[in-house]
């Protein structure tokens, strides 16, 4: 029970016409266009309120309040727990708050939790600290917490998970159930969230948008939180690093912002911040460090096995299209897949024979990047007892290993091995250099790169749980792989997933989002392109799952799970979706990707193979705009959606039944806009359809940055432009064929020459 309640202070501006110093009204601070408003008995948010439109966002309060920290023994600390509450004007024009007097299992605890909120960069700007607790002691604290949001009508989240996610339908994704029961949904940063933002959106009104402009990578987390009662809540959690003694202040802090304009407007508030000002300056493509044939890269086969059925297929595929053609290479190693990690030498089909068919194929123009996984350790290969590797395993607060099962087939456990331990990092870089500098690969791919742990052993040099020491880590093996294989050639490091803090390190980011629906079931989630709005020009992504065929089968798997014919034809009925993934991955700026090519596939399906080439030559026409190029907001097209059958077969797909069939809506057009760095916009329509189509674009809105004086003119994969009629300023309509591709470009002016 709280003994005492002491408010020293409120702000009243506008929205209270008067109070007594010691009353109980809000207080209340504005920003940006809104106003927060903080409970003076618990110091919570019980109000957030979009002024222009008067929307209020928060409607009921968190039970706990503000913030919760939680103990290493399973307790907690709770902001609506504190004896007492003080809130009282800053020096800055903020609001600084104190809540003491705590009591836990073994009696009253002397600590002391302070935070301040001030107005800054449109937004409510909120720091704290914890004094008075052992540092050892705090295990994560959860701060801020914006609670009691009510979706209503266009209200969607938005969430940089790697390339990005959208759920349209918020208030029932976090209350499932009947009767509702609240969910919660948690991201690491760095980590599978790429940004470090959540977004309570709305593409006509105002939304809320919860971020952290913290430069150093520290581990924190972000979650989306239902109430039970349909309301959706944004919280950060973070994570103690350095530090010790009986203080606990994270170097950074964390924003709450009103913002419009859906996850787009999401992506154009955190691309105008600090932090993404900061990574897109480090990133190696900003400083021109990407070797220049994976910058090149017009093409990319996916496929696993030895090499006559990886390496002549990407061969043949640059002989018959003319274009540059990389190899994404699975299962050359000589262990099982997701089962005996790091344990991929020797090659499988023998070193000599693999030493020469790199080199072949890269005599041909045709480079490979060939897959390491840069966390995982088998725990039934030999090497995890030999090299007593546990050691150096990711350990869980208990002390325990973590045990990450993937292979459905065989059901082997592998574990996350520490980026902080020098023995960790020596071990995959050597394995690199063998791979770059001993057999001749162009690169590898270092599969769930960007990804992070948190790690308990503190045997390992790194602090307790958090900090930045993971990516400081990576940075650390990365430059070393560099070195080591630097006496051969530039070695191209790809990663799997996307992140900001990995931009200065990976050359190459795989996303595979826009084939989601090959290895998740349609659902309440759909990708859309956050983190290429925010870092398209500093950051080079390719891959996608897009097959037209089933998913292959490691001959060194159980016998009896594998199919009896490998690699068969898919049925023509997804070809949709097919279209679909390669729409994508064009329109939203990556290198193309065929999973499972065979050069049969150019007649056996030569209509779903000439629209990926197609896309692919396209693409190079237009790099000033997809690969070089700022996102501009994706303009609509007027082309309703209709359903289209998707098959989910990724290699997990089932042990069985290795093709499962759903539905879902998809739009007939597909459309995004793009501005080169010479000031020419671009707006690229794909047609997934068998139907023509007719899309009439609008860009006369702020939105597109039209050149002045610029008339329109239109191209195809042959890159040769032809006018187009303008119906006003920025208002084309374009007339598509069945699956067509193309570009309306309202170009830069020339410059004249002096």
């Amino acid at each position: 029970m709280r003994s005492s309640r002491r408010l020293s202070w409120i702000v009243l501006p506008i929205l209270l016409a008067c109070a007594a110093a010691f009353s109980e009204a809000p207080a209340v601070l504005e920003s940006g266009g809104a106003a927060l408003a903080l409970d003076p008995a618990t110091g919570g948010i019980v109000s957030l309120r979009d002024m222009a439109t008067g929307r209020e966002f928060v409607q009921g309060a968190h039970p706990d309040g503000l913030w919760t920290l939680t103990l290493d023994d399973g307790g907690a600390l709770r902001a609506s727990g504190a004896e007492t509450v003080a809130v009282e004007p800053s020096a800055d024009g903020g609001l600084r708050l104190a809540w003491s007097g705590f009591s836990v299992k073994d009696g009253a605890l002397d600590a002391r939790v302070e935070a301040e909120v001030v107005p800054a960069d449109g937004a409510f700007r909120l720091t704290f600290a914890v004094t008075g607790l052992p540092f050892n002691r705090i295990r994560q604290v959860v701060f801020p917490r914006v609670a009691g949001l009510r979706p209503g009508e266009g209200d969607a989240l938005a969430v940089p998970e790697w390339m990005g996610s959208l759920a349209r339908n918020p208030g029932r994704l976090l209350n499932p159930g009947d009767p509702p029961q609240p969910a919660r949904r948690a991201w690491e940063y760095p980590g599978l969230l790429s940004m470090q933002f959540v977004a309570f959106c709305n593409d006509t009104g105002p939304g809320v948008m919860l971020s952290s402009a913290d430069t150093g990578a520290h581990r924190k987390l972000f979650a989306v939180c239902g109430d039970g009662a349909g309301g959706v809540g944004l919280e950060m959690a973070h994570l103690p690093g350095k530090g010790g003694g009986s203080r606990f202040a994270p170097e950074y802090a964390a924003d709450i912002a009103v913002f419009r304009g859906g996850w787009f407007g999401a992506a154009e508030r955190y691309r105008a911040g600090a932090a993404a000002g900061f990574w897109a300056d480090q990133s190696r493509k900003r400083l021109g460090r990407v070797p220049a044939w994976a910058a090149d890269t017009a093409l990319w086969v996916w496929n696993r096995g030895k090499s006559p059925g990886v390496l002549p297929p990407a061969t043949a595929l640059a002989e018959k299209t003319g274009l540059p053609v990389s190899v994404f290479w699975h299962w050359w190693h000589g262990c099982a897949y997701d089962t005996g990690f790091p344990e991929y030498f020797p090659p499988r089909e023998g070193g000599d024979a693999f030493r020469a068919a790199l080199a072949a194929a890269e005599a041909k123009g045709v480079h490979a990047i060939l897959y390491m996984n840069q966390r995982l350790w088998g725990l039934e290969t030999e090497s995890w007892k030999t090299e007593r590797a546990e050691r150096f395993a990711v350990k869980n607060p208990d002390g325990a290993i973590g045990r990450e099962v993937y292979n459905i087939f065989n059901n082997a456990a592998c574990t996350p091995m520490c980026m902080g331990t020098a023995f960790w990092r020596n071990t995959y870089a050597g394995l690199a250099e063998k791979a770059v500098a001993e057999f001749g690969a162009g690169g590898i791919y270092m599969d769930q790169a960007c990804a992070s742990c948190a790690c308990y052993d503190v045997s390992h040099g790194h602090p307790r749980g958090g900090g930045s020491w993971w990516v400081e880590g990576f940075a650390a093996l990365e430059k070393d792989i560099r070195a080591r294989c630097a006496r051969r050639t530039e070695a191209t490091l790809a990663g799997e997933g996307c992140g900001e803090a990995w931009l200065p390190r990976l050359d190459l980011m795989l996303s595979l989002q826009v084939s989601r629906e090959r290895y998740a079931a349609p659902g309440e989630w759909e990708p859309v392109p956050l983190f290429q709005a925010v870092y398209n020009d500093a950051a080079l992504l390719f891959g996608n799952y897009a097959s037209l065929t089933e998913p292959p089968y490691d001959e060194l798997w159980p016998p009896e799970f594998a199919p009896a014919e490998p690699l068969v034809l898919l049925d023509r009925k997804f070809s949709a979706q097919f279209r679909l993934e390669q729409a994508r991955a064009l329109l939203w700026g990556q290198q193309p990707c065929l999973a499972n090519f065979k050069p049969e596939l150019l007649e056996q399906r030569a209509e779903e193979t000439d629209f990926f080439v197609r896309a692919a030559r396209l693409r190079r026409a237009a790099l000033a705009y997809l690969r070089d190029g700022v996102m501009l907001r994706p303009p609509e097209t007027g082309v309703p959606a209709s359903e289209i059958p998707v098959s989910r077969l990724s290699i997990y797909a089932g042990r069985r039944d290795r093709v499962r069939e759903y539905s879902m809506p998809a739009p007939g057009v597909l459309a995004s806009a793009w501005r080169a760095a010479d000031g020419g916009v671009a707006v690229v329509l794909a047609n997934i359809t068998e139907a023509p189509q007719t899309v009439a674009l609008n860009l006369d809105t702020p939105d597109y940055p039209l050149p002045e004086g610029a008339a329109p003119r239109l191209f195809r994969a042959d890159g040769v432009p032809a006018p187009v009629a303008a119906e006003g300023p920025g208002r084309v309509t374009v007339t598509l064929t069945a699956g067509d591709l193309a570009v309306c470009e309202w170009p830069a002016p020339e410059e004249k020459t002096p």
